[in-house]
């Protein structure tokens, strides 16, 4: 019997990609969604089981076939999912900059306070609302040039019953007349009393806006971490796959309900606009195989390469 090696997939910089990682939490996603009595979990449990990579001569590997499942909170899919949202939000980026060199961007984040998971579908919903209200301010319509939003859920888990913290990232693209005078620029304090009319809230809620630095790098505040944060993962895995079974049974249900049906991460104007011309497919229903990385990039292909999973030595096997 031939001894099969480990696979070892590793990005151009070298680091490891995270493939068995990522199963043994599908894995854990696919028990609970059985326990839960869900119809996909068995869906869920064959997402990138057997892997078909093709290798240049520098041994560069790309993903070129696999089967995923598309379930929201797959953590195999939502790692596939992230890094092609990212891809895709920094090539509009670099393309809005080319196509207005004046523009600013702004990173504002809008949070209300936590909910319990029956109200989390209404409530995200309401979040959806509010903001497309926000853009229709005449302060903020007649600086706007276009936007990228995206919802992210965490969960709190002191509670006596699970408690979740739904917040929204907006990366917003203004004109250069935003920052010129009180007739334009806006302050903290009125983003946040535009963010409470328009969820029509009670209290103060929390937001925080920052000048997003034009240099694409991966410092704070600058346009590339502020892309990746708008792109990264709703829910993480740690959230819902804690060990404490009963609770995280109750995490899953809650958020395979309250998230149902709505989209992570939407565009308005001139960025909708430059997507199109991009040609990008949609992330939420599309292709997972094809992230557009740079990353996964392989030159002349010489060989392919099959991986499986082997589920009693619990990793993938060439």
């Amino acid at each position: 019997m031939v001894d099969r090696k480990v696979l070892v997939d590793r990005s151009r910089s070298g680091k490891i990609r995270p493939w068995r990682e990522r199963k043994l939490e599908n894995l854990q996603y696919s028990d609970y969604l059985q326990i839960l009595h869900y119809k996909k979990a068995h869906r869920v449990k064959e997402c990138g089981e057997v892997l078909r990579f093709v290798e240049d001569e520098q041994g560069h590997r790309k993903l070129a076939q696999t089967w995923f499942c598309h379930s929201r909170l797959c953590p195999l899919c939502n790692w596939r999912r992230a890094m092609k949202q990212s891809n895709q939000l920094t090539q509009i980026l670099a393309e809005a900059v080319k196509q207005r060199k004046t523009g600013r961007f702004l990173f504002l984040t809008l949070t209300v306070e936590n909910t319990a998971g029956y109200r989390l579908k209404s409530e995200l919903r309401q979040m959806g609302r509010a903001i497309a209200k926000i853009f229709q301010y005449k302060k903020v319509a007649k600086n706007l040039l276009g936007y990228v939003r995206s919802t992210e859920v965490t969960v709190n888990h002191e509670a006596d019953q699970p408690m979740y913290h739904h917040h929204m990232h907006v990366l917003l693209f203004m004109k250069s007349s935003y920052f010129t005078g009180t007739d334009n620029y806006i302050s903290q304090a009125e983003w946040t009393g535009y963010w409470q009319r328009a969820m029509k809230l009670t209290y103060v809620p929390i937001v925080n806006v920052e000048a997003v630095r034009p240099n694409v790098n991966r410092h704070k505040n600058s346009l590339l971490a502020s892309a990746q944060e708008t792109a990264k993962y709703q829910v993480k895995s740690k959230d819902i796959l804690t060990n404490n079974q009963e609770q995280d049974l109750q995490v899953i249900d809650d958020l395979e309900q309250g998230l149902a049906g709505s989209r992570q991460v939407s565009y308005g104007g001139l960025l909708k606009e430059i997507r199109k011309q991009l040609q990008l497919e949609d992330v939420e229903n599309g292709d997972l195989v094809n992230t557009d990385s740079d990353d996964q990039q392989t030159d002349q292909v010489v060989c392919v390469i099959v991986a499986k999973w082997d589920y009693l030595r619990k990793n993938y096997f060439i």
